[in-house]
């Protein structure tokens, strides 16, 4: 057996969590391979919407095994959050989740260095959530980290202080003020519960799991442009979102990857700060952000609105080696005559259709085409069948233009507003 791969292609926010969910009754088991708290995946059915940050899209679904991999860096104060609120919904998490030992620690103290870094950078912030993810991956790369397994250590207790007064001593350099008592108690509570789940050498786990004939959906987080080696740099999360990530992440050797599903809006967000080159900031930006409820699932900021760009896609296929793809929240178009499509970039008078390498501070002007819009209520449709022609003129030019089959279009965010164009998995 081989792992399936689900990632976004744009800034994050493209609707992963809703199509993990509706793809899990296909696999056996679901792997998250990076990023931590600052993601948000949101989910909806059964008239309920559920956002989780940690833990797996496939939790609430029965029999299938959701694993927190390696790649993944937790906060246990977080987790223990989602995991009170899944244990009111007597969702079994026990039974259900399994966590990676070398996953690495979010510290009290890597949020407040967070909070401090982006302090210190005025108007240059890069618009972290603050989760202390960014200190947390430079502690692992820098080999100063803790890990999952490191709580069942005998030293552990005094790891934890050691590394907790290395960062006082930055966080006094900042001149950065706090209270670290009133963070330590929740984590420590978090700490806790977090020692009573089930703790693997998720490597072997997963890779035992696919020998034995078990199929793997492997969920990223966050999105392609927000990789740390081929996004918007600086403007960037601190771990690889790509299909790499998935080798490193959850210990899948690189000829074990399958199907890439990548997935995207119909338009295109942003949250942060960083270049977005077809953002819009007239009324049409402003009914995307409307329609589209257009607010991070972690912080709650209004999300940045703008037309597809297809450079930008195409760039993330290419990276990706996407196989197929997801079109999302196509319904929040229906109120268009016409709808814009990015086709190139103007770069002082040349005409690219790729990302250039300084896309931060140099001007990128977008090109677009336009295309007829439906204007019809999407949301109410049940198969593929009912999409009025305009839609599948939409569909079928981003194909043409992509040259990567799009196999799924979500008109809603209920799993229910979900339309098969063609079989997902071949």
């Amino acid at each position: 057996m081989k792992v399936d791969v689900l990632l976004g292609l744009q800034w994050g926010d493209e609707g992963k969590g809703k199509i993990v969910d509706v793809l899990t009754p296909k696999y056996d088991i679901i792997g998250r391979f990076q990023g931590g708290p600052n993601a948000g995946h949101t989910l909806e059915f059964d008239g309920i919407k559920h956002v989780l940050h940690t833990i797996p899209s496939g939790i609430f679904h029965d029999d299938v095994a959701n694993v927190v991999g390696n790649g993944v860096v937790i906060d246990p104060v977080i987790l223990k959050k989602e995991i009170d609120a899944l244990v009111a919904m007597n969702v079994d998490v026990n039974k259900k989740m399994f966590v990676s030992k070398k996953a690495h620690l979010i510290l009290p103290t890597h949020r407040l260095l967070d909070a401090a870094s982006e302090k210190a950078k005025g108007k240059e912030k890069i618009g972290s959530t603050l989760k202390g993810i960014g200190p947390t991956y430079m502690d692992k790369t820098g080999r100063n980290g803790l890990r999952v397994g490191d709580l069942f250590m005998s030293d552990f207790d005094a790891r934890y202080n050691q590394l907790v007064e290395k960062h006082k001593q930055i966080l006094k350099f900042h001149n950065y003020e706090y209270n670290l008592e009133e963070l330590q108690a929740d984590f420590d509570e978090g700490v806790k519960l977090l020692k009573s789940l089930t703790v693997i050498d998720s490597e072997h786990f997963v890779n035992e799991a696919m020998n034995n004939g078990q199929s793997v959906l492997a969920e990223g987080a966050q999105g392609t442009l927000l990789d740390v080696d081929f996004g918007s740099y600086p403007f960037v999360t601190s771990s690889n979102t790509t299909a790499a990530g998935t080798c490193t992440g959850l210990g899948i050797a690189p000829n074990k990857i399958g199907e890439v599903f990548g997935i995207f809006k119909a338009y295109c967000t942003r949250v942060g700060s960083g270049p977005f080159p077809t953002e819009l900031f007239d009324e049409d930006g402003e009914t995307l952000g409307t329609v589209g409820h257009e607010f991070g699932a972690t912080t709650g900021r209004p999300r940045r609105c703008g037309w597809i760009d297809l450079p930008a896609l195409k760039y993330a296929i290419m990276i990706n080696g996407v196989t197929q793809l997801i079109m999302m929240k196509a319904d929040v178009l229906d109120g268009f005559d016409t709808i814009k499509v990015c086709t190139h970039y103007d770069v002082d008078g040349e005409i690219i259709d790729y990302m250039p390498y300084d896309i931060v501070s140099t001007e990128v002007k977008p090109i677009y085409k336009e295309l007829q819009g439906w204007k019809k209520d999407l949301t109410q449709l049940s198969s593929i069948d009912e999409v009025p022609a305009e839609l599948n003129g939409y569909v079928e030019y981003l194909e043409q233009e992509l040259n990567v089959p799009i196999t799924i279009v979500s008109v809603g965010p209920d799993r229910k507003q979900t339309l098969m164009r063609e079989s997902v998995l071949v």
